[in-house]
């Protein structure tokens, strides 16, 4: 199928090429990889991966630096919000993240990370992300408010 519109609603684009890193080398170097993304019944997107830190993305301690966390997270939110667009529409900025961290996340330890967009509007989505152990314990979570760019052509 082509980005074209069918029966006057255009087609969801295709985000495979942004699996793994996202496009960032940044995401794969700090350990994180998106695995798979789609959109829910009620039209948002969602994104699914996983996190496992490298040196690079912790303290002497191997305990994975505030900052590192906020970075993966936003990523996962922009890429479930671009999941969730139709055409050329996309993100274009982040215009406000928030990120708690509620236990550490450790060097060579595998971690899931989890994006949802809650609400596309107009101009703007909301987004919440989790990085949460392989039993299901919350490690991380951010929310966020981006600004969407509408493309003027179909």
């Amino acid at each position: 199928m082509s980005a074209a519109s069918v029966a006057g609603v255009s087609e969801r684009k295709s985000m495979d090429r942004w699996l793994g890193d996202g496009g960032m080398a940044i995401i794969g170097a700090l350990g994180g990889s998106f695995e798979s993304y789609g959109v829910d019944g009620e039209d948002l997107g969602w994104v699914s991966g996983s996190f496992a830190p490298t040196p690079m993305a912790c303290n002497p301690h191997g305990a994975v630096q505030a900052g590192v966390h906020s970075v993966i997270l936003d990523a996962a939110m922009n890429f479930c919000v671009n999941a969730a667009l139709i055409g050329r529409d996309r993100t274009e900025a982040t215009i406000e993240m928030t990120t708690e961290l509620m236990r550490p996340a450790l060097l060579d330890t595998h971690y899931v990370v989890r994006g949802d967009v809650l609400r596309l509007a107009r101009q703007i989505a909301y987004a919440e992300a989790t990085i949460s152990s392989d039993e299901g314990k919350l490690i991380s979570r951010s929310t966020g408010t981006f600004l969407v760019h509408r493309s003027t052509s179909t």
